[in-house]
């Protein structure tokens, strides 16, 4: 007995011995310490002018698509012309569905594949508060009545379609998603062409108009456009990940710069559960609502399994280093501890996202009567799909998830497979590295799964390299802000945006 026990202590003193070693050589990215400044920001009052008077065109797309009104879109078209002639004149311009823009860089050498950069003129509704656009006209959308003035004076600080300068900032519907960095990459251009630098190879601008309602008309026909003309890109930079404050992601105690080089797919269904229905004063044993609550239950309580795809493993391991050291161990022993790291990334909504196709219920239809059995109970589930799983892997999920049922089961929304993961070992990745460096030098930059859709998955037909970044550095409000009330982007954010896409644009071929 005395013998086992010894040969079990000795096994624990080996995997105890193993774990550490395993943790101390583990190649964890070194963080930066030092306290480097970086590109000392200089102030540009036309650039944050420019940009203030394009987010004073409510450029608002809602409802239905193609639905909405496109008059201020023809109003963003002409005001872009105005403030960037030199852009119009020295870039080729093409329109692709009328309202899709599309410029042209030359570069020196034909034979370089180009590099596209991405971003999309319009905009979320501002919630339900009055708004005036530039020329003093109330803008409604969607025909809502308007509120009080005080309600929106207690939700924003400047009315949504202001352009206000104030306090360092500039605010207004799609400051930050995305006419910040749609007129920062007309700047960065435009500083490109005055300076006479003329690249090696072309750079293609081009900014879609429907991105916040599936992008189908906008993003997609220009994705198509470029397909047509078999143009096949180096690199495309679209919106996607941010340089996420120091202390603001639980556990990392450092600036994290997360690179977006893949996104989830996303499935919508529609399952219709049927029943008896009748009077309330006589109900069967079960009815088609509850029939529905256990369906759901099961949704919610038997998920997709959880996995740690090489993706977020090398996100883990940039990250790892500015972690606990508790954490460093289970990251660097997954071999032995992965079943406990995942079921600790599991507990939190925003880590549960990166490791699993996450079900969401959303929607839920009964009977309109409260004393009336409806025969038939409808509800909608979201899943957002990780790369490794499938839309039919999910269906099968769902088909298991209502067995012994009698359902309908309808896709709604679009449908859409995880995108293909990016590769870090290229150009157009190190380029992000080193930009981060020049405007944030102690930031970590990591690969990363954007949870979110974005315009850049419709241009997998024109390129394998594709990166969801915008170069700002965002607080827990400023990130609450994008979608929601007060939306604003500090002009610090704003000049070293601009830098970090001229500097791209300048030294693509220069690492």
């Amino acid at each position: 007995m005395k013998k086992l026990l010894f040969i079990l202590i000795g096994i624990i003193v080996i995997l105890i011995i193993i774990v550490l070693i395993k943790t101390f050589t583990y190649p964890f990215k070194k963080v930066n310490s030092k306290n480097m400044e970086g590109w000392k920001m200089i102030k540009d009052d036309s650039a944050v002018q420019r940009l203030s008077g394009g987010l004073q065109i409510p450029t608002v797309s809602t409802g239905e698509l193609g639905k909405f009104d496109y008059s201020t879109f023809d109003t963003i078209k002409e005001y872009l012309k105005t403030s960037y002639p030199l852009v119009y004149e020295q870039a080729e311009f093409t329109e692709v569905n009328k309202y899709g823009l599309v410029f042209r860089l030359k570069g020196s050498d034909p034979f370089l594949d180009p590099v596209l950069f991405l971003s999309h003129t319009d905009v979320v509704p501002p919630g339900d508060a009055e708004v005036k656009d530039h020329n003093g006209n109330v803008f409604q959308p969607d025909d809502k009545p308007l509120p009080p003035v005080s309600k929106v004076a207690e939700e924003w600080d400047f009315r949504p379609f202001s352009g206000a300068v104030a306090n360092g900032r500039i605010y207004g519907r799609g400051a930050i998603d995305m006419k910040g960095m749609l007129f920062s990459l007309m700047e960065s251009m435009n500083n490109l062409i005055k300076s006479k630098h003329i690249p090696q190879r072309d750079i293609y601008l081009a900014f879609g108009f429907d991105e916040e309602v599936g992008g189908q008309k906008g993003a997609a026909k220009i994705a198509e456009y470029f397909n047509g003309k078999n143009l096949k890109f180096d690199a495309v930079y679209d919106e996607g990940g941010l340089i996420l404050e120091k202390g603001s992601v639980a556990g990392i105690n450092s600036e994290v710069a997360v690179i977006g080089c893949a996104e989830k797919g996303f499935l919508s269904v529609k399952i219709k559960v049927k029943g008896l229905g009748g009077h309330a004063s006589m109900p069967p044993m079960e009815s088609a609502i509850g029939k529905a609550a256990v369906i759901m239950q099961r949704l919610e309580h038997n998920q997709m399994k959880p996995m740690i795809t090489p993706l977020i493993n090398q996100f883990f391991t940039n990250i790892g280093g500015s972690m606990s050291f508790v954490n460093r161990m289970g990251i660097a022993n997954q071999w032995l501890l992965k079943p406990v790291l995942l079921s600790q990334l599991t507990k939190n909504n925003s880590t549960n996202a990166l490791v699993r196709t996450t079900t969401a219920l959303t929607m839920m239809k009964g009977s309109d009567a409260p004393n009336v059995l409806s025969p038939e109970v409808e509800f909608i589930v979201n899943f957002r799909l990780l790369p490794g799983n499938t839309v039919k892997e999910v269906k099968a999920h769902i088909a298991e998830a209502t067995k012994g049922f009698d359902v309908e089961i309808e896709e709604i929304d679009s449908v859409k497979e995880a995108s293909a993961v990016s590769p870090t070992n290229t150009k157009a990745f190190k380029i992000i590295e080193a930009a981060i460096k020049e405007i944030h030098p102690t930031a970590i930059a990591t690969p990363y799964l954007t949870v979110g859709a974005t315009d850049a998955y419709k241009y997998q037909i024109v390129s394998k390299n594709i990166y969801r970044f915008m170069p700002i550095k965002i607080n827990d409000a400023e990130k609450q802000s994008i979608h929601s009330t007060n939306e604003y982007l500090s002009i610090e954010n704003y000049m070293k945006m601009i830098h970090y896409f001229e500097y791209i644009m300048k030294n693509y071929d220069q690492e």
